[in-house]
């Protein structure tokens, strides 16, 4: 038999990808297993079953095929991860998006990146701050990215100059959001760079801006936030950053401004006080998290996904038994069922891919229903 094509290829982990409760984790997880993208949906059914449950509907060859030619007819190309061009840093991030959708001047990726984010309804000093630090932090070589949303965002890419930024956006790469964007949206996409992670046609939900946010955290080596509300995504993009260990940095704002809260909390939590462009190149330096950003080597993620191993019925109900609807790490997962990490991630793929696990931020699994 012949070698799949590498059209097949990309075929097989679209689909994969589009399946229903098949995330990042999983994807990566069942590609590990089974080798091939082919060979893992093939294996859903059984795994399924094994965890209790259904598989879920596999997207048809139909629907991808349509999402190809949608994103070739829109200009845009696929980028998957194992790639070569796929960010270093993005990729090391245990829910690094399998694949990205693109528009514009992929070279861009090889550039160190900084991200800038901030308040939706910004302050006007804190809209001409993020233009000139994006600006000046643009003329110093490096990749500004945002998301392209009213307020700070749109002051950082606007600043950096369309040619010398990247926006990420929650929805699918046609979709313009907010629509007063649209003129700045089109001009990223044909001379910088726009990136997406939804199929073309896909209006922004609320439940994609954390998706969104991650992959601004995962692409930057350090993540600046200017203005932000304590409660606000900004907040999230940052702790995101400190996790996958990359520099967090805070613009501080007075203390009678609850746009500013925020950032004097995360100044307060020791993230590095921002003043001028100068403040964030010597963060990035080849000290700490940024230092792969700037050519500096990185430790791994620290995520490995599991060699394939299969679970007996005995050591399925005793990691089925020590879960709950309260979430739990799964490194505490292992170490109480004491079991090889293998079997029991298994299990754990197992039981996700028969609906009845979910999984929550920072390697925590907790059992549905």
């Amino acid at each position: 038999m012949s070698e799949p094509s590498l059209y097949d290829d990309r075929i097989a982990r679209l689909r994969l990808i589009r399946t229903g409760g098949i995330g990042p984790v999983t994807y990566k997880q069942l590609i590990a297993r089974f080798g091939t993208p082919a060979a893992a949906l093939a294996a859903l059914p059984d795994l399924a079953r094994r965890g209790g449950g259904k598989a879920p509907p596999i997207a048809t060859l139909a629907t991808v095929e349509a999402e190809v030619e949608a994103v070739e007819r829109l200009g845009a190309r696929y980028l998957f991860m194992g790639q070569g061009l796929y960010p270093a840093l993005l990729a090391r991030i245990e829910t690094a998006p399998p694949a990205l959708i693109l528009r514009g001047r992929t070279a861009l990726l090889e550039r160190p990146a900084v991200a800038i984010v901030g308040a939706r309804n910004a302050s006007a000093a804190a809209v001409r701050f993020a233009r000139g630090l994006a600006a000046e932090l643009a003329d110093a070589g490096l990749l500004v990215v945002s998301g392209l949303a009213r307020g700070i965002d749109t002051a950082a890419h606007q600043g950096a100059g369309a040619a010398r930024t990247a926006g990420v956006i929650a929805g699918g790469i046609d979709i313009v959001y907010p629509p007063e964007n649209a003129e700045l949206q089109r001009a990223i996409a044909e001379g910088g760079l726009l990136l997406a992670e939804q199929p073309p046609g896909t209006e922004p939900r609320a439940r994609h801006f954390p998706y969104r946010n991650r992959i601004i955290a995962g692409l930057a080596g350090g993540t600046v936030v200017v203005e932000a509300a304590p409660r606000s995504g900004s907040l999230i993009t940052a702790r995101l950053a400190s996790e996958y260990g990359c520099d967090v940095m805070a613009v501080p704002g007075s203390p009678l401004d609850p746009r500013a809260q925020g950032c004097n909390l995360l100044i307060r939590e020791g993230a590095v006080l921002v003043q001028s462009a100068a403040d964030v190149i010597e963060a990035l330096g080849p000290i700490g998290g940024a230092g792969a950003a700037l050519g500096v080597a990185m430790p791994a993620s620290g995520y490995d996904a599991p060699p394939a191993a299969d679970a007996d019925d005995r050591e399925r109900a005793r990691v089925t038994g020590l879960l709950g609807p309260t979430a739990v790490a799964v490194d505490e997962l292992i170490r109480q069922a004491a079991l090889a990490p293998a079997i029991v991630q298994t299990v754990l793929l197992e039981l996700e891919l028969g609906g009845r696990l979910e999984r929550h931020a920072g390697g925590r699994v907790s059992l549905i229903g």
